[in-house]
């Protein structure tokens, strides 16, 4: 039985406080943009990506690219509480010989996809395993999820053409417009507004959705599911720091480590 947006709302809090224990542990992470993106994967892992932990190279199963290597906590944490790997391991996220590594590496963690780490080319990977796809006649659809400062790097629209050139209708990318990047707001530094405008410019098919609401996230990936000849792209409009009110909106908690009574004041706001 599917869980209902409740559950899938509990399940949320849950990631959000493993993203917390685990840069705590770890010294160092990115919060802010883990926080952001914890909906939209818990919607994704539990719900609507084709997928089975026990077999994470089933080759009919639904992919995942994080393009926004950065939010490697978030991802990491839904995988095990999936079941891809020991949730006991989150401790050991950026430590020496870790299968968690800072960025999310496809040789050392099941259940990724794609080794990522430089911005921008997330979109790229997710085409190329597309045009695959349809070239061995398989049914499973790419999912990618980018950072709306990606959107700052030319290979992002380079890779926008390319799918909309080919129509890639296997692909659906996310983009977690927290409008939040280390060094400030992406408007300040290069205004990507209006966003939703410039992507269908390049004829995809644009569906703009609150991205800490399971119930419009759900209904956006299936209206994404049933457009044919175009890539779907889902522009989330999120909170970088969600759910922690001390974090929301700060850029400055983009990369930013953790003292012990911050730690307890952060885990209290999402109990």
């Amino acid at each position: 039985m599917s869980p209902t947006p409740i559950e899938l709302r509990d399940i949320a809090k849950v990631v959000r406080r493993d993203v917390l224990t685990m840069v705590l542990e770890a010294g160092s992470g990115h919060i802010g943009g883990s926080l952001s993106a914890v909906d939209v994967l818990v919607a994704l892992y539990w719900e609507v990506m084709r997928l089975n932990p026990e077999r994470p190279h089933w080759e009919e199963r639904d992919r995942f690219i994080l393009s926004k290597a950065h939010a490697a906590p978030a991802l990491y944490a839904a995988l095990a509480r999936r079941g891809y790997i020991d949730v006991k391991a989150l401790l050991t996220f950026r430590k020496l010989r870790s299968q968690l590594q800072g960025f999310p590496d496809m040789h050392k963690t099941p259940g990724i996809d794609a080794s990522v780490g430089s911005p921008g080319q997330g979109l790229s990977i997710a085409n190329g395993i597309a045009m695959a796809a349809r070239r061995d006649g398989r049914s499973f659809r790419v999912y990618c999820l980018m950072g709306d400062g990606e959107a700052h790097e030319g290979q992002v629209w380079e890779a926008g053409m390319t799918a909309a050139h080919h129509g890639l209708d296997n692909v659906c990318a996310i983009i977690d417009r927290n409008r939040m990047m280390g060094d400030g707001s992406t408007e300040d530094i290069v205004a990507l507004s209006p966003l939703e405008d410039k992507w269908r410019t390049f004829n995809w098919h644009v569906i703009g959705v609150d991205g800490h609401n399971i119930e419009q996230l759900l209904a956006a990936f299936s209206e994404a599911a049933s457009v044919k000849g175009q890539p779907t792209v889902l522009v989330a409009k999120t909170v970088k720091g969600k759910g922690v009110p001390f974090m929301e909106n700060k850029p400055e908690w983009h990369d930013r480590t953790l003292t012990e009574e911050l730690y307890e004041e952060a885990m209290k706001a999402l109990s």
